[in-house]
């Protein structure tokens, strides 16, 4: 038995990001509730031998690399890009610490590409990130997936 199964875990945290020009009231300093849900394929071990017999990748795997490379990276923090004006982006270093400069506007739509980036070559071999899925709001997410992205 020799399927392509694809397994998901998900992570929250909070962040609070800015939208440089933008039109509507996310223009000012904001936070969200995130919710992050990875998915990963690939063809379970079948080796009785092998401790993770059975599994794709083990969630405890999967867990560590998200959190060392999106969680640790983004939790509690401003997201400002850096293009944004430097005295507001000085200003924010000031007051709110933990602040991540990236090199577009964060919306979910880009983070979401950022974190698929950050992900994609962390992933064990013989395994495939196969998706991921951003939660903004309750309501509403960015999705990424390896499939359009080839």
């Amino acid at each position: 038995m020799s399927s392509i199964i694809r397994v998901t875990r998900e992570f929250t945290f909070e962040m609070s990001h800015v939208l440089r020009n933008y039109d509507g009231p996310c223009r000012n300093v904001h936070g969200h509730s995130y919710r992050l849900f990875v998915t990963v394929s690939g063809v379970p071990a079948m080796d009785d031998s092998n401790p993770k017999n059975g599994m794709v990748i083990d969630f405890t795997e999967l867990k560590n690399i998200v959190l060392r490379n999106i969680v640790e990276v983004f939790d509690h923090c401003v997201v400002v890009s850096n293009d944004f004006d430097s005295d507001k982006m000085n200003m924010m270093t000031k007051t709110f610490g933990n602040t991540v400069v990236v090199d577009y506007q964060p919306t979910c739509e880009n983070l979401v590409t950022d974190f698929a980036m950050r992900l994609r070559n962390k992933i064990p071999e013989g395994i495939r990130l196969h998706s991921l899925r951003l939660y903004e709001t309750a309501k509403s997410c960015a999705e990424w997936y390896a499939s359009d992205n080839e």
